[in-house]
């Protein structure tokens, strides 16, 4: 939920400071520093969080402390690459990709009952999918939408 919270606080804020300042709502502009944000929130738990986001990926993938850091590093490369135009649309792809590939690990996660905070055993559980797979659906829709399509 902190990442939605994120991303449409961020979205509405520079929507009405892109508003007061060039007098255009400035859609692409607003959703794309809205990602880019989200993604660097969300990079932060790769780092506060490695030993629970371990836990989250299949002990048959090796180097799975590597991916989270490795992961983490590319959420903020391609949330930056989203404010240059010359490099949206490839961020894009490559996050939508992102955001496909890591759908197993979320459902790996929940079936575990890992719980990404505390490192632990002890999280909500397959249920969890109820929401997780429409936010990845809602990231993805919304790279789209800001990133690919454009307004």
């Amino acid at each position: 939920m902190k990442p939605q919270i994120v991303l449409v606080v961020i979205f509405v804020a520079a929507l009405l400071v892109a508003k007061l300042v060039t007098g255009a709502w400035q859609l692409t502009f607003s959703g794309n520093l809205a990602m880019c944000c989200m993604l660097c929130f969300t990079a932060l738990g790769h780092f506060m969080f490695a030993k629970g986001m371990t836990m989250m990926i299949p002990p048959f993938i090796p180097f799975r402390k590597a991916w989270v850091y490795i992961t983490g590093v590319a959420e903020v490369l391609m949330g930056i690459a989203l404010m240059i135009p010359s490099q949206r649309m490839l961020a894009a792809y490559i996050l939508i990709l992102f955001f496909i590939l890591i759908l197993p690990a979320n459902i790996y996660a929940a079936i575990k009952h890992v719980n990404l905070e505390k490192g632990t055993f002890d999280g909500p559980g397959p249920g969890y999918l109820w929401y997780r797979i429409p936010e990845q659906l809602f990231f993805i829709a919304w790279v789209y939408f800001f990133s690919i399509q454009g307004f």
